[in-house]
């Protein structure tokens, strides 16, 4: 399974940064029980192995060699692959750069690295067969994608940033099957590349018959790419540091023992030979 990670943004509404907005330290890990600085984009990496990803794919800019080099090649069981996103160009830009990568018969994920959100298993609620929605509920849909669903949970509508929004559920990841991600591809090629965001090309999709689900599992959700967000992220994780034990860098092939910390505020990882 993939995990594409878009992570060419230059995060401007949290400049200036000396460093790729994706490591932005946001709470902390024990590592052989010293306590050190954890990366924002660490929590999804960490949600995206637990849903069964073994392959990971991060989308960057050309100025971005800092993520290549904080996680290397590897992190416990999944590989990693970089792909460059030249010129900033949108969510599905970004996105579709990985698609010589992706098999068609592989389930893929996708999540955004600025983010924290819980709980931690929630991908595990996505279906393999069918573009999902993991969905949140949140106090202000207007900031992010609103997903209109029915009674069924099948998607309606994906309102991109609305102010006038009819759902306050929003996606925070997603999942597909590496078939329907190569149809969206093409559908966004013969949109002529217009769609920056997914919920548009989303809307088009469903339009022209194609189906999708919103999964409401989400619990809480963070956008860690403005200073408040930052804020919010701090008291969602409860300035605790995660007892979290993995090699973040190089060609470390441990794996990864996933247990609880006991206290409903996220998980923790040990590193097994």
């Amino acid at each position: 399974m993939w995990g594409i990670i878009p992570a060419a943004g230059i995060g401007s509404r949290i400049q200036p940064l000396a460093f790729s907005k994706e490591l932005l330290p946001v709470g902390s890990r024990l590592e052989e029980g010293i306590e050190r600085p954890r990366a924002v984009s660490e929590y999804l990496v960490e949600r995206m192995i637990r849903a069964g990803a073994d392959k990971l794919c991060f989308v960057i800019s050309p100025g971005k060699s800092d993520i290549l080099e904080y996680y290397g090649a590897k992190i416990g069981p999944a590989s990693i692959c970089y792909v460059v996103q030249p010129r900033p160009g949108g969510l599905c830009d970004s996105l579709f750069r990985a698609a010589p990568f992706i098999h068609p018969e592989e389930p893929v994920l996708i999540g955004l690295p600025d983010t924290v959100w819980f709980p931690e298993d929630g991908l595990c609620s996505l279906d393999d067969h069918s573009l999902s929605f993991l969905l949140f509920p949140v106090e202000h849909p207007q900031y992010f994608d609103a997903v209109v669903t029915d009674e069924n949970g099948s998607v309606i509508e994906i309102q991109v940033k609305s102010t006038e929004a009819a759902s306050s559920w929003v996606w925070g990841a997603f999942k597909m099957p590496g078939s329907t991600f190569h149809d969206l591809h093409r559908l966004w090629l013969e949109r002529e590349c217009r769609d920056e965001y997914i919920g548009t090309l989303v809307n088009a999709y469903l339009t022209q018959g194609g189906t999708a689900k919103g999964i409401k599992a989400g619990e809480s959700y963070v956008d860690v790419g403005t200073l408040n967000g930052y804020r919010e992220a701090l008291q969602l994780l409860n300035v605790k540091p995660s007892e979290t034990l993995y090699t973040v860098a190089g060609d470390d092939s441990k794996s990864l023992e996933w247990h609880s910390n006991g206290d409903g505020k996220g998980p923790k990882a040990v590193v097994t030979p």
